[in-house]
């Protein structure tokens, strides 16, 4: 699989496929020596950013509470100091988030069960990367029940949910390709699993930060299975890519 990953092939995108046209290219070429905004059209195209950056509104707010048990805990927390909105807002990223994680596993499930039958043995075990799948939904049901507890609304996209959407695209979209191979996949998975334990972690001080011990409690345990993702999924890439694991080499 290894020789089918970085095969040679009939890739025209480099310079060294037209050296006439390169040197014809070179020899016309503008002067980039200054720096690149100081030429006209680039600070014409910062310009405009900047006045775009200025006019556009927010990405978005977290919405008041839509019921009378969510009024009373939110008047309640901000009164000791608390910064409720925050919490929920930051509950609803990981939320997004892990939305987004369960159909990274889908789709790889998908990807390894199309190459196991074409008759390509991808060596990732289905029942660990059905588990794994399994655990993210059940993460995206654990922060929806705790939304739910402080009088939030689930379905709602804060800010930082709308931000982590925006973000995971990207990677579900490199992952649902049908030209990017198993272990292409395994690579953006890599950079969610990431990305994910370190949300955890913010998620769980700000929640024992305001009290939270009991929902902490969960996340804790949450973390720790997201954790095991990581190293799993870290195992099986290095094991794609390079035949063996680097030993030695982890993420805590």
């Amino acid at each position: 699989m290894k020789a089918q990953e970085s095969r040679m092939g009939s890739n025209r995108t480099g310079v060294q496929m037209s050296p006439l046209d390169a040197k014809r290219m070179n020899e016309q070429r503008v002067d980039l020596a200054p720096p690149v905004l100081q030429s006209p059209s680039a600070a014409a195209m910062a310009d405009m950013r900047a006045r775009y950056i200025a006019d556009a509104p927010r990405i978005g707010s977290v919405p008041p509470p839509g019921n009378v048990k969510g009024v009373v805990q939110t008047g309640m927390a901000m009164l000791t100091g608390n910064r409720p909105q925050l919490l929920l807002d930051k509950l609803g990223e990981r939320l997004a988030f892990e939305r987004s994680s369960t159909r990274l596993y889908d789709a790889l499930i998908t990807k390894v069960r199309a190459t196991r039958s074409d008759g390509e043995d991808t060596l990732l075990p289905l029942d660990l990367l059905l588990q794994h799948r399994d655990e993210e939904a059940e993460h995206f049901a654990l922060l929806a029940q705790a939304i739910e507890q402080l009088g939030g609304d689930c379905t709602a996209q804060t800010p930082c949910a709308d931000l982590a959407g925006l973000e995971s695209a990207g990677l579900l979209q490199a992952v649902v390709d049908p030209r990017t191979t198993v272990v292409q996949s395994l690579h953006a998975l890599l950079i969610a699993e990431m990305a994910d334990c370190s949300g955890w972690d913010m998620l769980i001080a700000l929640t024992q930060a305001q009290g939270h011990d009991s929902m902490a409690h969960d996340f804790v345990r949450a973390a720790s299975e997201e954790r095991a993702h990581l190293q799993q999924v870290k195992v099986w890439f290095e094991s794609h890519t390079l035949g063996a694991p680097l030993s030695g080499a982890g993420y805590a």
